[in-house]
Parts: C-alpha cells; structure tokens; sequence
C-alpha cells in the first residue's frame, strides 16, 4: 500500500461493517510477526503540580489542595526503585505535572533541596537510578526546550510526550482552555527539537476529547511528518479519553470501540514500523480487538505502582496479559523502555550503552 493521505485516512475512519473488517485484516497483515510487547515497570510522579489544568485530568493538583503532592524527594524515590528493582522493573518512569516551578510551593522546595529546576532535579534522579539500580530512566516532563531535551538524553533511555491533538481549535474548548503548555506548535516543537537530538521517542493521540475525523487525520500526518525527518519515533499510543467523576468533562461520552478500532488499525497503516499501542488498563474487555486491529505493545506495566493518571484503572497482571495476547496466537515479549532498533550510538548516549549492556535481560 503507497504512504497514506489524508483522504485515505478519513476514507478508513470513516468505514462500516466489511470494510471494517478488511481495514483490520489489512493493518494486522502489517505487524512484525507475531511478537506482542511490553515494558515492565514502576510509575513515579514527582509531583501532582501543574499549570495545565486540562478539562479530563485527575492528575493534577493545585499547591492549594490540601493533600497535593508539591515534591516527592530523593530518599521516597530511591525506596520505590529499590522495590522495583525487587520486582524485576526495567523502567522507571518519571512523570510530572508540566513547568510546575512556575508554582512557589514547587519553587522553594526544590530549593531547599538544592535545585533550580525540575529538570535540574530530574536529571540528578535519573543519573542516581542509572547509578544504583538495574532499571532504566524514561521521563516525559511535558515541554521542553532543546538544552533541556539535551541534558536529559544523557541519562535517558527513551522520552515522551503525548501530542494529543495536533489542531488548535481544541485550545477554545473545554478540554485545553486553561492548558498552554497543549498549544500544538509547543508539543510539536518539543517533539522535533527530540528528534533533532536523536533521543528515541513515544508519542500519541488522545481520541475523544471533542476532535473531528479531519484532525485526527491530521494529528496522525503530523507525527508522520516528524519521523519521516528525524526516525525517532519508537511507538505511537492511541489513548481514548475515558469520563470521571469531578472533572469538567465528566459527562462527555468516551469514543465508541469501533472509533477506537479504527483509530489503531490507521495507525499501523501508517506507521507499520513503528508500534503501535493501546494502554490495557483503559481497555480491559477490548483489548483482544485492538490486537487484531494491528497493536503490537501493551507500553509499560508495573507490578508495583498503580496508573496514577488513571487510578481507576488498575493494570492487568502480567499473566493476564500473556493469556490475553496468546490466545489469539501472538507471543508477549517484555522489552526495555527503549526499542531494540534504537540501541546505539546514534540514538543513546554512552552512558546508557554502557548502563544497557550491564544489564541481565
């Protein structure tokens, strides 16, 4: 099949019963084999602080909240690797809420610990993880500029950052009014400035957040554009938006399994080298669609720490995932949180290849 347009896309998030059913067979015939992987790992927010306050969030917090999280320090954050690395984790993944130093809580406790910044703060955890545990640092800190991106690389071994939308409209809406680090222009940047620096990359869509079929067709095209320049781009999550009670989107509806199909069997249309995923936690009775639809990777999944962006949500355990993906014949593989194809000089720095090549896995 030639690279897919814009037309094409619609043409096939626009289809109905057969020709949903070809469009399926057709993505699934894209995958490599029949190998289905993961990333076995622990989730760490350093803090629930955020100057985002997206209409579907449950994640962040105000500093005025009374239980917010203003910043997990050092000895908490070694205690949770130590156990992960109990556990048999590869991943340690650092998230937190965007540019959240901009808050004066955030601002003096990073401080009194000596740090000017929660990238500054990142860094020193990531290098202190390479250091003392056998797991790997994989960070998405929101958006960043180049000098960040590139302190970041050095410890490492992948990064991210959902794009979510490509369109701008959706900065009137609901869902991103109160959120200006969702401007597409900054994400996009943030995602091209990564690839100029080789630092391997997971990105995505958030489906159901008052997008049309014309801009997820977009949002798709533009991801393409950044990998075609820069091959960066490791995998591409297609997340559906999920309703909960309290936050200001509570009552719009979640996109329908057949959008969701869809979504991910265009997705591997037009990326067949990249993998595709579906977070399992948010689909637990239609996660074996989704594998026939084309998704090779079920992203990371911890045994020790819930999805503190979906806390509903629990993670399925390893053994359900492996019965869930074998019994449609694939084959579930834990990988690392970067990909096999990313390992080397090009793409990490030397202290990761080093870090990697330590490693028993």
């Amino acid at each position: 099949m030639a690279k897919l347009s814009k037309e094409d896309i619609l043409l096939f998030l626009n289809s109905k019963y057969n020709d949903i059913l070809s469009l399926m067979m057709e993505a699934n015939s894209r995958r490599d084999g029949s190998r289905v992987t993961y990333s076995k790992n622990v989730f760490i927010p350093l803090t629930e602080i955020c100057r985002n306050d997206c209409g579907y969030c449950t994640f962040r917090k105000g500093p005025e909240i009374v239980n917010a999280r203003i910043l997990m320090e050092k000895p908490e954050v070694m205690e949770i690797l130590r156990k992960a690395d109990e556990y048999g984790c590869s991943e340690a993944l650092f998230t937190f809420g965007e540019r959240p130093e901009e808050f004066y809580e955030v601002k003096v406790a990073l401080e009194n610990l000596g740090f000017q910044s929660m990238v500054d703060y990142l860094y020193s955890l990531c290098q202190e993880t390479l250091e003392k545990t056998n797991l790997l640092p994989h960070s998405n800190p929101g958006i960043l500029k180049k000098g960040e991106l590139k302190l970041l690389r050095e410890v490492n071994a992948s990064m991210g950052l959902m794009l979510e939308t490509a369109s701008p409209r959706l900065m009137s809406t609901i869902a991103h009014s109160k959120s200006p680090g969702k401007e597409p222009k900054l994400r996009i940047e943030t995602i091209k400035n990564a690839g100029k620096l080789k630092i391997p990359f997971t990105t995505g869509l958030l489906i159901g957040i008052g997008e049309t079929l014309e801009e997820r067709a977009e949002s798709l095209l533009q991801i393409r554009k950044l990998h075609d320049q820069y091959g960066h781009i490791q995998e591409i999550i297609i997340q559906n938006f999920k309703p909960k009670p309290g936050i200001a989107m509570q009552d719009y509806q979640e996109p329908s399994l057949m959008e969701m199909t869809k979504m991910v069997a265009v997705t591997k249309l037009l990326f067949p080298d990249i993998g595709v995923q579906v977070p399992p936690n948010l689909n637990r009775q239609n996660t074996q669609i989704f594998l026939l639809a084309g998704a090779d990777d079920w992203g990371g999944v911890s045994p020790l720490t819930k999805d503190y962006v979906n806390p509903e949500a629990p993670w399925p355990e390893i053994d359900e995932l492996r019965m869930i993906t074998e019994e449609l014949g694939f084959r579930l593989e834990e990988r690392l949180p970067v990909y096999p194809k990313f390992i080397n000089q090009e793409f990490l720095s030397e202290k990761i290849l080093k870090k990697i090549n330590s490693m028993e896995f």
